[in-house]
């Protein structure tokens, strides 16, 4: 059997920017909520569907923010957006799916736990991580765990990731560190860029086996001495940029593989929550009731 690993957050999002606005009985913004009720029937009304899990950012700071105070936080989401993170949650509870609230983690730390846990499950077939998020490139392993965009209906495997990025999957914390991600604010290290980090990294795999002296390099890049010099001198920087780009696969999750089958939508829980979208029509598209 195949396991879907959903990360909501990013199909919160994905709605929100996607789906057209709309405005529950009482007045309040939920587009973003029905957008995703609707996106999460259409996947469990597919046949291949079987085992499920997603997981939200419950906050969106982290144990990452006490480590770098540029983290990323919470301010500049639309409020419109923040609002509706709580429905979220109670949308895919009512569709009768494992939830993973991440207070102290991020969701990425969930899904990369949640695929690191059952990888090697005999009953497993293949993971696909549904997000094209590149953090969690660095989960996926050969054509058993996969990152797959459900927009665009896409699968990357090991050698979709290096098609697309330049590097292992195993070195994707590296990349991240090196040449930043403004998404999650990490700056990384001055000069390096895409090109350059995935040429020194597909040579090196890591940033700990790069040289510290360009002539030591056993490849040649434009703009060695500078890059050279910059690393040296953000090493330090590097290597907590690295730390906040490395998903972490020790989230407590209570769930078995046996918890993550999906068995159907709670009726009474999901059909209150339709009435409160305003989007009474949904519940005709549950494949399945649980009760």
């Amino acid at each position: 059997m195949k396991l879907h690993l959903i990360d909501g957050t990013y199909e919160l999002f994905r709605a929100y920017y996607g789906a057209p606005s709309a405005t529950a009985p009482g007045g309040r913004e939920v587009g973003a909520a029905r957008g995703l009720l609707r996106s999460l029937l259409s996947l469990l009304r597919q046949e291949e569907v079987t085992h499920t899990g997603i997981a939200f950012d419950h906050v969106i700071e982290s144990f990452r923010n006490d480590l770098f105070d540029s983290y990323k936080t919470g301010d500049g989401i639309d409020p419109d957006l923040w609002a509706q993170f709580p429905l979220a949650e109670r949308v895919g509870a009512a569709l009768g799916m494992v939830v993973w609230p991440m207070v102290e983690f991020e969701a990425d730390d969930a899904l990369a736990t949640a695929a690191a846990r059952w990888a090697q499950s005999k009953e497993v077939e293949q993971i696909m991580l549904c997000s094209p998020d590149k953090d969690l490139a660095q989960c996926v392993r050969g054509k058993q765990v996969v990152l797959f965009d459900r927009m665009r209906d896409r699968v990357l495997d090991k050698e979709g990731v290096i098609e697309k990025w330049g590097v292992q999957p195993a070195s994707m914390s590296d990349y991240l560190a090196l040449v930043g991600d403004t998404a999650d604010g990490i700056p990384g290290v001055p000069r390096w860029g895409a090109k350059s980090a995935a040429t020194m990294l597909a040579k090196y795999d890591r940033i700990e086996n790069i040289p510290d002296d360009e002539h030591a390099w056993s490849i040649k890049i434009r703009g060695a001495a500078s890059l050279a010099q910059n690393l040296r001198e953000k090493r330090q920087d590097a290597a907590l940029y690295k730390q906040l780009a490395t998903l972490r696969t020790d989230v407590p999750l209570s769930e078995n593989l046996t918890d993550l089958r999906w068995r159907g939508a709670h009726r009474k829980q999901l059909e209150a929550l339709c009435k409160e979208l305003g989007d009474e029509r949904a519940s005709a598209l549950v494949p399945a009731w649980a009760d």
